[in-house]
């Protein structure tokens, strides 16, 4: 599937403007190109059709309020959208307590973001770079390597109780977003390893909060 972006249309428009557009089949606007086309009200069309500008506009289908593109990218769509409020939720928590900690969050939150650009447009970035422990480096950072250990009502009592039930509900929330990946069928190998790399990530925090001395891996 080819996707249609904002820029591709812009480079089109400037060298000559349209007032309809016809999309080639098995192409698949982006939600720049979509805001695009509506801010100059211009006519999209396909095989000849006239067609919706809106979540899940395929070439030759007609989108429904039931069709399963349409579905599967609201979903996915929700999830990220959710987590991404929560991200800045839990630094706004966390800001008055460890701003390092609240600026961490914060710029995993920025690398979160970016997931959907890679689900929108296929857009790739590099990946997070590995703070090496005894149980992460390089070669694993990106695989689902599970947590350390179990956050309990222990933990409450620790010096940073508060600090590490935050970061643990966001990697929870992630660990959501991991499934609604794996239900809507999304094959894009690149989204998986940004989620293990952040939730991996939020380990070591955890463990650095609970231990002050880096991973606290029980194995």
């Amino acid at each position: 599937m080819k996707f249609i972006t904002e820029d591709d249309l812009r480079t089109i428009y400037r060298d000559k403007p349209f007032t309809s557009f016809d999309i080639e089949p098995d192409s698949r606007l982006t939600p720049g190109a979509r805001q695009f086309l509506q801010d100059r009200q211009i006519n999209v069309f396909a095989d000849g059709t006239a067609m919706h500008v809106g979540d899940g506009v395929i070439a030759g289908k007609e989108p429904s309020s039931g069709s399963p593109d349409l579905l599967r990218n609201k979903r996915l769509f929700a999830a990220l959208k959710s987590a991404d409020a929560l991200f800045l939720l839990t630094a706004s928590e966390l800001i008055e307590k460890d701003v390092c900690l609240a600026q961490e969050v914060l710029d995993l939150g920025q690398k979160f973001d970016e997931i959907k650009q890679m689900d929108a447009e296929g857009k790739m970035f590099e990946p997070l770079p590995c703070k090496t422990c005894s149980c992460m480096n390089d070669s694993n950072f990106s695989s689902d390597l599970g947590e350390c250990f179990e956050i309990t009502s222990f933990h409450i009592q620790a010096d940073k109780g508060r600090e590490i039930l935050l970061l643990h509900r966001l990697r929870c929330a992630l660990y959501e977003v991991q499934v609604v990946v794996m239900e809507t069928h999304c094959t894009n190998k690149c989204i998986t390893e940004r989620l293990n790399q952040i939730i991996n990530r939020l380990g070591q925090m955890i463990c650095t909060a609970f231990g002050g001395n880096g991973c606290q891996r029980n194995d």
